[in-house]
């Protein structure tokens, strides 16, 4: 049922709710496999509407132009984002407030680079005197 939540993610993201069949395939492939955090994100949706059928409920037409999402899928997309922080919120780590320590630079290291761009003009400038010498 993810799968058909992204459809209906895809198609509410394009201009009038419509696309081709071939602009769905490529949204829908790109998203599908961009990563975890896509994917949870549907199926945590998805969840919420066990037994959604986005073409039987009208969510989602299909055209002689492509498919389209209507009002009905922008809505029921809209649920679904909207549900309530507690019933969808999941138990989080707790904060960790603890300080995080300053980083440990000596000046050594902070002024390495001036001091090798300044040997390197120096050796530049004694080149440049004995060529001219």
């Amino acid at each position: 049922m993810s799968f058909q939540i992204t459809i209906l993610k895809v198609l509410a993201g394009h201009p009038e709710g419509q696309a081709t069949l071939d602009e769905l395939r490529h949204y829908v492939a790109f998203l599908m496999t961009s990563g975890a955090d896509w994917t949870d994100r549907m199926k945590r949706l998805a969840a919420r509407a066990p037994d959604l059928d986005i073409f039987s409920s009208s969510f989602v037409v299909r055209e002689n132009a492509g498919w389209q999402i209507t009002s009905a899928g922008r809505e029921l997309l809209r649920l679904l984002e909207a549900t309530p922080a507690a019933a969808i919120s999941e138990p989080k780590p707790p904060i960790d407030i603890t300080p995080i320590a300053a980083p440990l630079t000596s000046p050594r290291i902070r002024f390495a680079g001036i001091r090798k761009r300044k040997h390197r003009r120096d050796r530049a400038a004694l080149r440049h005197q004995r060529s001219v010498a």
